[in-house]
């Protein structure tokens, strides 16, 4: 088993889990933020949930496919739990979750993305393919 092979191996399933998470968050948000006054924080917590759920279901089914997976789909997950439960974190609890949270989720989510773009320079070995 490679290196590559020992970290992606526990992080496919983790990224589907994360996926499902944040797709159910999301639609949960969207209704929450249509009945609870003030929509600003939780419209931007689902939008943010549901743009990356999708993008998370593609890592995982591109695993084979796309070498930066594993790392992309870290960075994407984490950065968007982190982002999205800052924004949940002030609309009910009036506080961030912890200095800087939005901006640390928010480039978690760009690095993220910018692995994803990456992944298009990083060709799998004919033996890994």
């Amino acid at each position: 088993m490679t290196k590559d092979m020992s970290f992606s191996a526990p992080i496919r399933p983790l990224t589907l889990f994360i996926a499902g998470i944040l797709g159910g968050a999301g639609v949960a948000l969207a209704a929450a933020a249509s009945h609870g006054g003030d929509a600003h924080f939780l419209g931007s917590a689902s939008i943010m949930c549901l743009a990356h759920a999708p993008a998370l279901l593609a890592l995982h089914a591109g695993y084979d496919r796309i070498r930066t997976a594993p790392v992309a789909a870290v960075l994407l997950g984490l950065g968007t739990l982190i982002f999205a439960g800052d924004l949940v974190s002030r609309h009910f609890g009036g506080d961030s979750l912890f200095p800087l949270a939005a901006p640390t989720g928010g480039l978690g989510m760009i690095a993220g993305w910018a692995v994803v773009a990456l992944g298009a320079f990083f060709k799998r070995a004919a033996a890994e393919a």
